[in-house]
């Protein structure tokens, strides 16, 4: 293993993935290689696959049913399946892979009883030293994607809120994370939280809705991170401290949703417990079905699925109605009226992003956003959404209703809750108004334990 080791340190020198394998016969090594796809344009040149190539050419068969393979990092499910074709003895492996280990941490190739070859195997052999330069890369991988993504020039149709408007905030003591190269944003800088292990077994995703930012889940992300789970929380689009386009225009159901799409996929999120609220749930309880394996869980505050196929609440196009005749709204007194509980300055926190008109177009767009008929955009893949919680969804689930919400409130969550198959009866809170998550810290803790994840 410590071959294999000074095989990955190569691969992170030359720029790759630090992987490194050593197969060895009779106590002999026969072949060194280490993680090659970039430099080969091979998404297969992962380094067993090297090894198990070089070895098989010198010994002159593709049957190594005599050896050993070393490697640092538990096998892809690829590399698992080369290992069972080449018929090797034994597999000793030194980190384990969360992600996409075929192991045993997200499946076990090797115990299927149906396969005529099984190879014996053993993990965890100097694992700390194995995850060592993977944890060396990945950071750096992070800290160059940061600061290009800070670099981004802004878009001449699109305005930015300076960071001293974000300077101060009560419990809000997260740097900030920027991306750019999602296809759909086309330039625009998004912002988000990620906090907790890159590698945690848990990983809370938290969508917020409008006129909210991230700040919404400052009460929630402390618990988890206690707990060692990873909390990732983006701010939409003309949200918060990601990048604003000047139109109203711009914004559309469709478009904040494959930017979220984009935007799971370029993170590789796995084991997500999925948080929503508002827009964070008429657009985030569409996500799931797209790719099912991501999600473990969902915790769904007070939100809907905008099917077009009833009429929108009374209390909602009453709040439509609002933003269109008072577009200048003051978000702050939002918060204030519904939250008692909330200081003047977390009131505060939440005109930051907004100083002006020119910063606000989200804010008017959003509300008219909404599917309210069945040809409405977003309609269809909502109802899709509703479909897939009915009779699809496998993971678990929980809902907290804040009783005093007059838009989205305890009669439109009971409808979306007659929709998530296998949902528990909800937790009633008759102290709480739409923004859930300003009760959050007993809400993340019961998440936690219904769950399973305490």
């Amino acid at each position: 293993m410590q071959l294999a080791l000074a095989q990955a340190h190569a691969a992170l020198a030359a720029g790759e993935v630090p992987v490194g394998a050593v197969l060895v016969r009779n106590g002999k090594v026969i072949a060194q290689a280490h993680n090659a796809p970039i430099s080969k344009h091979d998404p297969s040149a992962h380094a067993e696959v090297l090894v198990m190539q070089e070895a098989a050419r010198l010994l002159g068969s593709y049957r190594l049913d005599d050896c050993s393979l070393y490697v640092t990092l538990e096998p892809c499910t690829m590399c698992a399946g080369a290992v069972l074709n080449a018929r090797l003895r034994r597999l000793v492996w030194g980190a384990t892979e969360p992600k996409t280990g075929a192991a045993g941490s997200v499946l076990d190739v090797f115990s299927l009883p149906q396969l005529n070859h099984h190879t014996t195997r053993k993990g965890g052999v100097l694992a700390a030293d194995c995850a060592q330069p993977l944890q060396t890369f990945f950071k750096a991988q992070r800290v160059a994607h940061k600061a290009q993504a800070a670099e981004t020039r802004l878009r001449d149709d699109a305005v930015r809120t300076p960071d001293t408007a974000f300077q101060g905030l009560p419990d809000y003591p997260w740097p900030p994370n920027y991306i750019s190269d999602l296809p759909s944003l086309n330039g625009l800088r998004m912002h988000y939280l990620d906090e907790g292990p890159s590698d945690a077994s848990v990983t809370w995703l938290c969508l917020h809705g409008n006129p909210a930012w991230s700040y919404l889940y400052r009460h929630m992300v402390p618990v988890w991170l206690a707990a060692g789970h990873r909390v990732i929380a983006p701010d939409m689009p003309g949200f918060g401290k990601s990048d604003k386009p000047k139109k109203d225009a711009t914004h559309s159901f469709e478009w904040h949703r494959q930017v979220l799409l984009e935007f799971i996929d370029a993170l590789d999120l796995r084991q997500i417990q999925l948080v929503v609220q508002d827009w964070g749930g008429i657009l985030g309880l569409t996500l799931p079905m797209a790719q099912p394996w991501r999600y473990d869980a969902l915790l769904v505050m007070n939100t809907t699925l905008a099917t077009g196929e009833r009429p929108l609440s009374e209390g909602f196009l009453a709040w439509r109605q609002m933003c269109a005749d008072k577009p200048m709204f003051d978000v702050a007194k939002l918060f204030a009226r519904g939250n008692p509980q909330m200081s003047s300055d977390e009131c505060a926190a939440y005109n930051a992003p907004f100083p002006d008109a020119g910063h606000r177009a989200a804010l008017r767009a959003f509300p008219a956003m909404v599917p309210s008929s069945w040809d409405s955009p977003g309609a269809a893949v909502s109802r899709q959404a509703a479909a897939f919680f009915n009779t699809q969804w496998q993971g678990k689930s929980l809902m907290f209703i804040g009783q005093q919400d007059p838009v989205l409130g305890e009669p439109v969550m009971r409808e979306l809750h007659a929709q998530i198959q296998g949902c528990p009866p909800p937790v009633l809170l008759p102290q709480a108004g739409h923004f859930v998550q300003e009760h959050g810290h007993e809400i993340a803790v019961q998440a936690m334990t219904d769950f399973g994840l305490n």
